[in-house]
C-alpha cells in the first residue's frame, strides 16, 4: 500500500533543515579564542628585554661644549686649540629589543640589528631580574643573532615550531617589549606567507597584522599551541606606529641560522658561483622557451661549482634537487639552504634541450673567482660617440676599464641615456658595458651600429650588459617608424 506524505511533515522536515543550517552559519565564531592568556602565560617566562650599550667617540662630548653645537665647538677650539676634544670623554649610546630563550642552557634568538655593533648587551626576564649576555654570532643578511645567557643552570624556554605548516589566517600572538615598556602581547592572523620586500636575497616573511611596534624587534611570533613559528623583525609605518602589516622571519629559517651558529659561530650557505637574473617574458621570447617557468643564468664564475659541472651562461635553470623554480630568490633560498659538499642534480633548457647535471655544492664563505670571459684586445682610441636607440657609447679605454674594475676591454660603454627612449625603457644606464648583441660578441662600437643595422622596426633586441660585474640580460624593441 502506498504511503502519502502529509504536508505538514514536509514543512517539519524542511525547517529542520534550515534550523540545520543556521547552527553551521553561526558556528563560525565559536572559533574565535575566547582568551590568548593561557598562551601568553606559557611562553611569557622566555621573552625577553633586550638592552644595548654601545660606546661612541664625540667630538661634541666634552663638559666646555655642553650643547653639542658646532659653533659652539668653533669657539672653543679658537680659544682653547683643538686638542681640547682630543680627550674627549665617550658616550655611551644605548638601544632597545625583544628576544626569545629558544633553548635551557640559556640560548636567546633576535634580531641582529637590535644587538649589532653592542658593546654591552642586558637582558632583562619577565620577572624583573637582569643578566649578561654574550654575542654567540649573527647573520646579517638574514637580520638574526644569537646570544648567550649566564648566571643559571636553566632558563625558561619556549619550543620552536614548523613555520612550514602555519596557514594564512591562523591566529597568532607578538610578544616583546614595545617602546621600551614592560612585556606586552597583541594578536593577530597570519595575513601572508612567503614575502619578498626587498630586504635581501633570503626573503621569505611571514606578514601578520598582529601589532609590532618598536621594541617588539626580536620577539617572539607564537602559535596557538605556545610554538615559536616566526621572529618579529619589521614593520610597514609612516609614523612609527603599526599600521596592521608586520613581519617575522620563520622560525624554520631561524631554526638553520640558529643551529649553525651555536654550531660554527656562523651561518653555513652553500654556493653554486653563477650570476643569474628573472626570465622575463620578453627574454623568454628571445631564447625561444616559450612559457617556461625558470631562472635565467646570465654568466658562471670561473672553476665553481655550476662551472666544474659544466653549466654555461644562457642556460635556463629550471629545477634544483628536484624542486621547480620559479624566480631568482627561489634559488637563491634553496642553494643557500644547502649544505657545502652535497652533491644535488640542477636540470637546465640549454638551446631547446634539457640537461641534467650534477654539482657539487661550494661554500658561500669562500666564494673568491672570476667572471668566464671572452678574449680581451688591445685598448683603441676613443672614437665619436654616437647616438643608438637612446643612448651614447664608445668603446671601451683602458682607462675605462680600470675605473670600472674590469680588464676586458671589449664592448661598447654607455656613456648617456636619453629620458623616454628604448634604451631607459629596457633598462641600460650609463656606465653600462655593452657585451653582447642578439647573442652575438660586441667587440666595438662599429660592431654595435652593424648588428643594429640588419634590425626591422618593431624588432626586439638582446642585449647583454655589465654593470659593476654583474652581467644582465635586457630586451629592447626597436621603435616603429
Amino acid at each position: 500500500m502506498k504511503k502519502t506524505v502529509k504536508p505538514f511533515y514536509l514543512l517539519g522536515v524542511l525547517f529542520a533543515v534550515l534550523m540545520a543550517g543556521r547552527t553551521t552559519l553561526h558556528a563560525a565564531p565559536e572559533m574565535v579564542p575566547v582568551s590568548f592568556a593561557d598562551v601568553a602565560e606559557q611562553a611569557g617566562p622566555a621573552v625577553v628585554n633586550i638592552s644595548t650599550v654601545r660606546i661612541v667617540q664625540s667630538p661634541f662630548s666634552t663638559p666646555q661644549n655642553m650643547f653639542g653645537d658646532p659653533s659652539m665647538q668653533e669657539f672653543f677650539e679658537h680659544f682653547f686649540g683643538p686638542q681640547v676634544y682630543r680627550n674627549a670623554p665617550p658616550q655611551k649610546s644605548t638601544s632597545l629589543g625583544s628576544g626569545v630563550i629558544v633553548a635551557q642552557e640559556g640560548y636567546v634568538l633576535t634580531n641582529n640589528h637590535v644587538v649589532e655593533k653592542a658593546d654591552e648587551i642586558l637582558v632583562k626576564l619577565k620577572d624583573g631580574k637582569e643578566y649578561k649576555a654574550k654575542l654567540v654570532g649573527s647573520d646579517a643578511s638574514t637580520d638574526l643573532a644569537v646570544l648567550k645567557l649566564s648566571g643559571r643552570k636553566k632558563w625558561p624556554s619556549v619550543e620552536m615550531g614548523d613555520s612550514d605548516k602555519v596557514r594564512v589566517g591562523d591566529w597568532v600572538i607578538a610578544m616583546g617589549s614595545p617602546f621600551g615598556l614592560e612585556q606586552t602581547v597583541t594578536s593577530g592572523i597570519i595575513s601572508a606567507k612567503g614575502r619578498t620586500i626587498g630586504r635581501g636575497p633570503y626573503d621569505e616573511f611571514i606578514q601578520t597584522d598582529a601589532s609590532i611596534n618598536p621594541g617588539n624587534s626580536g620577539g617572539p611570533l607564537i602559535d596557538m599551541s605556545g610554538n615559536v613559528i616566526g621572529i618579529n623583525t619589521m614593520i610597514v609605518s609612516r609614523s612609527g606606529g603599526s599600521l596592521g602589516i608586520g613581519f617575522a622571519i620563520p622560525v624554520n629559517m631561524a631554526k638553520r641560522i640558529y643551529n649553525d651558529i651555536r654550531n660554527t659561530g656562523a651561518a653555513q650557505r652553500g654556493w653554486l658561483g653563477i650570476y643569474i637574473q628573472e626570465l622575463t617574458p620578453q627574454l623568454a621570447r628571445q631564447f625561444k622557451v616559450g612559457k617556461i617557468q625558470g631562472v635565467l643564468l646570465s654568466a658562471v664564475v670561473e672553476n665553481g661549482p655550476a662551472d666544474r659541472a659544466g653549466m654555461r651562461p644562457k642556460d635556463i635553470i629550471v629545477s634544483f634537487n628536484g624542486r621547480k623554480v620559479a624566480t631568482p630568490n627561489e634559488l637563491q633560498r634553496l642553494v643557500a639552504k644547502t649544505r657545502k659538499k652535497e652533491k644535488i642534480w640542477v636540470t637546465v633548457l640549454r638551446s631547446g634541450s634539457r640537461k641534467r647535471l650534477k654539482i657539487k655544492i661550494g661554500d658561500q664563505a669562500n666564494t673568491a673567482g672570476k667572471l668566464k670571459a671572452g678574449s680581451r684586445q688591445a685598448a683603441k682610441p676613443p672614437k665619436q660617440e654616437k647616438d643608438v636607440l637612446g643612448f651614447r657609447g664608445r668603446d671601451v679605454t683602458k682607462d675605462d676599464a680600470k675605473q670600472l674594475r674590469t680588464k676586458n676591454l671589449e664592448g661598447v660603454l654607455v656613456t648617456s641615456v636619453k629620458a623616454g627612449s628604448p634604451a631607459e625603457g629596457a633598462g641600460i644606464q650609463a656606465g653600462d658595458i655593452i657585451r653582447e648583441i642578439n647573442q652575438q660578441v660586441v667587440k666595438n662600437r662599429q660592431m654595435l651600429e652593424q648588428a643594429y643595422g640588419k634590425l626591422k622596426p618593431g624588432d626586439e633586441l638582446l642585449i647583454k650588459i655589465e654593470r659593476q660585474d654583474y652581467p644582465i640580460y635586457m630586451v629592447m624593441k626597436i621603435p616603429e617608424k
